[in-house]
């Protein structure tokens, strides 16, 4: 996501926010996200809406405190208004909305971070953004690399075969050095995976190795540990290829904060936004 595209869309969310004067508590009207979520039909919408407040209440959390059912007034012509349904929503509530949308999506991929840090500052907002980012990166590459054990097992390699086919690919990806090494290099703890501490560009281009190597082992059954080693270190020799044609070498870059520390602080900025932003007593609701 572009900077420029950033700022759009900041100005974008920040125009559709209310504060509640008494308790300057910060909300959202449903259908004012709805349009900037990219959902035009209302129907549609009230879908999404319901889903995040199941997701709410199975989570432990009372929805009543996040989704509050109203209504507004809307002009209709001629003079005239009449009362349509809405829903108020908290932070959190808006939070879990853009959870169950699509994160291919700029708008929703900027309204999951937008809504679940407590600051409208830009600067902010785009370094969570990134760290968002590395986060997906990481599970994608967990995820293949769950795939290619599976894959490999089925065709004759067991763990320790898993685990030399792997490390022999890092050897090629990081020029050389064996993952032992990097780990050394960036003073990882021990015991630690490599991947928690890489930069989010080094992440996508293992999980790019490990997914063609997926492929490849699949189209051409591949069978066997030596076959399937030499196809992943040929995925990694082409990885590392593109990414040295951008002047990037993965060995070069500096380790990044550990992922697992990373997701604590995510889950503990969560607890706090849930704490902080529950709808006061008073608003009538309709339950559901």
């Amino acid at each position: 996501m572009k900077h420029n595209d950033l700022i759009k869309l900041k100005s974008e969310f920040d125009s559709i926010l209310n504060v509640m004067d008494e308790s300057s508590l910060e909300y959202w009207y449903a259908r004012d996200l709805m349009v900037l979520l990219g959902y035009s039909k209302w129907d549609n919408f009230v879908k999404v809406v319901e889903k995040a407040e199941i997701s709410c209440d199975k989570s432990g959390i009372d929805s009543k405190n996040h989704f509050a059912d109203v209504g507004k007034m809307v002009d209709i012509g001629s003079g005239s208004k009449r009362e349509i349904a809405d829903v108020m929503l908290t932070r959190y509530a808006c939070y879990l909305i853009a959870q169950n949308g699509d994160p291919r999506k700029d708008e929703i991929a900027f309204a999951q971070t937008y809504f679940a840090v407590q600051t409208r500052k830009q600067e902010i907002i785009e370094e969570h953004i990134e760290l968002q980012e590395r986060l997906k990166a990481r599970q994608k590459l967990t995820e293949s690399e769950t795939e290619l054990s599976k894959n490999i097992y089925e065709r004759g390699v067991d763990d320790s075969g898993f685990g030399r086919i792997r490390s022999k690919g890092d050897h090629v990806l990081f020029g050389g050095f064996t993952t032992q090494d990097m780990k050394n290099k960036l003073a990882i703890p021990q015991g630690r995976p490599l991947a928690d501490f890489l930069p989010t560009v080094t992440i996508a281009a293992k999980n790019l190795a490990t997914e063609m190597t997926n492929f490849k082992v699949k189209q051409n059954d591949l069978l066997g540990e030596d076959s399937i080693t030499d196809e992943h270190l040929q995925n990694n020799k082409s990885v590392r290829g593109m990414l040295g044609d951008r002047g990037i070498k993965p060995e070069e870059l500096a380790a990044e904060e550990d992922l697992k520390k990373l997701e604590r602080r995510v889950k503990s900025s969560e607890k706090k936004m849930i704490k902080e932003n529950e709808l006061p007593e008073k608003i009538e609701k309709k339950h559901k």
